[in-house]
Order: structure tokens, then sequence, then C-alpha cells
């Protein structure tokens, strides 16, 4: 981080810390590449049961999701670490996710990967 005075109170540091990461992930676009996402192998299309929830992992480090008839209900930009997924919503939103056995389990929901 830069240009951070030392001569802040602790509380602004941290508010400074927590918050200036937020602006740069609503500020990526399609075209950056994080390295985290480019080579791993859970890029692709994962599906509720039902089909209702769809989500999209490019290899770019983006992701779409859809739900129902809505296509790109939501975008955003998304990290895999070992079996771990953070996902960062253009919109500032946040979530994670965990990879088990083949199957992604995302916010309540089970996704499982569509050939």
């Amino acid at each position: 981080m830069k240009n951070v005075p030392s001569r802040l109170p602790h509380w602004a540091l941290a508010a400074a810390l927590v918050l200036s990461p937020q602006k740069g992930f609503a500020d990526m676009n399609a075209n950056q590449k994080p390295a985290a996402a480019q080579t791993h192998p859970y890029a692709g299309m994962w599906v509720t049961a039902d089909g209702h929830i769809r989500h999209e992992l490019l290899p770019n480090g983006r992701y779409d999701e859809a739900r129902g008839s809505r296509e790109s209900a939501y975008r955003g930009r998304y990290e895999v670490r070992g079996n771990h997924i953070d996902y960062w919503d253009d919109t500032g939103f946040t979530a994670d996710g965990d990879f088990i056995d083949g199957v992604l389990h995302h916010a309540g929901m089970i996704l499982y990967r569509r050939p």
C-alpha cells in the first residue's frame, strides 16, 4: 500500500487497509488477468442440480453468474487458491466457496461442473 502516512490514528490506518483493495477489485476489467486464476483446473461452467444458478468461471479471472432466465445477473472477479475460491462482484459484494470432491460449495449452494 502506498502513501499512507504513519501519523494516522490506528482506526484510520485500519480503514485504509480494508477499504483500499475494494476500489481495485471493482475497477478490474476483463482484460486484466490475475496470475492465480489463469491456470487452475476449475475454469468453466458450474451449475446447481436444477440449472437455476450458473457460474461461468472464465480463464481470465472473471466470472459471469446467471440466475434463472436472468443472464449475467452478477459479474466480477474471482481468484482460486488451492481448492478455495473468492469472488468480488463488480458492485463490491464479496463471497467465497470451496471445491470439494469435484463439487463447488458456494453460499449454501452446491454447483456441479457442466461438461
